[in-house]
């Protein structure tokens, strides 16, 4: 079945889709052969169009005083877009601004959209400029009224034919359409083969601005696919992302676990401004090491995305209270003092002689603290025993190392995997050290229960 294209051009009363409005819309139906359906129609902005506007487009508040408002043509432009694609020259602008009149009556305006600016990039290169202007000179299309809306979709139309009979067959039509509907929800700040470019493995991604400051950053098992689909649809993020990006870097891993990791650990190191503090979107409460106003050290449960440097994460408040009650009861920490026992005089505990007395000021803090250093060595601690995990590699003969030890995640490797086995001490030697961190031992935790198959081997 062919494909038939809507070749849409607006003139507005400025350029930002949500504050102006739409004065004039063209629409020419094609269908890869020849124009089957066209509508127009000048648009009551219900305000006045600014004289620059006026200047370049011709189109004057008297012209547009009697035409109809955006409402009363709705129902045409959806017919006759009905089963198209969506063409513009820099379609962004042309979208985003029917996007925002069809909001306004309460429709939700969604269309797959193709870009000319693009496409003529591609079929072709090395042109001094994508303009509109520019090819129609260079194509010496015939125009009688540029910037009039149904003279410059007229224009389009001509440049797609022009476009499609660049490809050798209609299956390199089809090809380069379906390829040029993903690479149009891109940003205009980024140039197509830097995402064309991207590897579809598994790895960790940079955004980058134009001053190269990373400004997000994601990881994905197939880097490729997942960057095109930050731009699929429109949300705040994705619209800061439009105004932003100018490059994507990227760190293969492998290992879909390490890309966890180091997702986790780049977030805390850049502070990408794009990205949403990590610890909140799965751990609320985080536990951290505080002092009363007795000098009493205390375990204080807070909300995870007001501390840089917990303790160790929680899902709940309630699982971080009885991690630590069984903290307290293990080195004999008053549980007052932590303010779990909410007792006015001493706390229940200290009449079953579990409590040395530091609720009542009976144990000084210099004791009393003594055994809450020793109890940090645990509070943390979510493995007890020490282990490596083998898991994929960046390249065929190669393995990632994922080291634990002493209770925590230490850092990851990579091993040559087609050489003799090796032995502990020798896979540690190929780990990269990283300082504790309590949300990468909930990863690690997280992903060993999800995915039991994994190579773990003990020591």
């Amino acid at each position: 079945m062919s494909r038939k294209y809507a070749v849409v051009d607006l003139e507005t009363t400025g350029g930002i889709p949500k504050r102006d409005k739409i004065t004039e819309v063209a629409i020419i139906i094609y269908d890869g052969n020849e124009i089957v359906d066209e509508f127009q129609s000048l648009v009551n902005p219900e305000r006045s169009i600014p004289s620059e506007i006026t200047r370049i487009t011709g189109i004057t508040n008297e012209m547009v005083e009697d035409s109809p408002k955006f409402y009363e043509i709705a129902k045409p432009i959806i017919e006759i877009l009905e089963g198209c694609i969506f063409v513009a020259h820099n379609v962004r602008f042309d979208y985003n601004f029917l996007k925002e009149e069809f909001k306004s009556l309460g429709y939700t305006f969604t269309k797959r959209n193709l870009c000319t600016v693009r496409l003529s990039r591609k079929a072709f290169p090395n042109l001094r400029s994508y303009s509109l202007g520019n090819l129609i000179k260079y194509f010496g299309i015939e125009v009688n009224n540029r910037h009039r809306a149904y003279d410059d979709a007229w224009a389009t139309t001509i440049l797609l034919e022009k476009i499609f009979n660049e490809q050798t067959t209609q299956k390199d039509v089809q090809a380069l359409v379906t390829q040029s509907i993903k690479l149009t929800k891109l940003p205009h700040g980024l140039k197509e083969d830097a995402v064309l470019k991207l590897p579809e493995e598994c790895g960790v991604y940079y955004f980058r601005n134009l001053e190269d400051r990373v400004i997000y950053v994601g990881k994905s098992i197939n880097i490729q696919n997942r960057a095109k689909q930050h731009f699929s649809k429109h949300t705040r993020k994705t619209d800061k992302l439009f105004n932003q990006v100018a490059s994507i870097s990227y760190e293969l891993t492998g290992s879909e676990l390490i890309s966890l990791l180091l997702e986790s650990y780049e977030i805390k190191k850049l502070h990408p401004e794009i990205n949403k503090a990590q610890k909140t979107r799965t751990y609320k409460y985080a536990v951290i090491k505080d002092v009363d106003k007795s000098g009493y050290f205390k375990y204080k449960i807070v909300t995870a995305s007001k501390t840089e440097e917990p303790l160790s994460l929680y899902g709940s408040r309630k699982s971080a209270l009885g991690h630590i009650e069984n903290i307290g009861e293990t080195f004999n920490l008053c549980l007052k003092v932590n303010e779990i026992d909410k007792s006015k005089h001493a706390c229940f505990r200290y009449y079953l002689q579990k409590c040395q007395g530091a609720c009542i000021g009976e144990e000084p803090p210099v004791y009393y603290n003594e055994r809450f250093e020793e109890s940090l060595l645990h509070v943390n601690k979510i493995f007890d025993q020490n282990f490596v995990i083998l898991d994929e590699g960046r390249e065929r003969d190669e393995k990632s190392v994922i080291l634990i030890e002493d209770g925590h995640y230490k850092g990851y490797g990579y091993i040559d995997s087609s050489s003799v086995q090796y032995g502990i001490e020798e896979l540690k030697e190929t780990i990269k050290y990283e300082t504790i961190n309590p949300e990468a031992d909930v990863i690690v935790r997280n992903y060993m229960w999800s995915h039991p198959k994994l190579k773990v081997h003990y020591f």
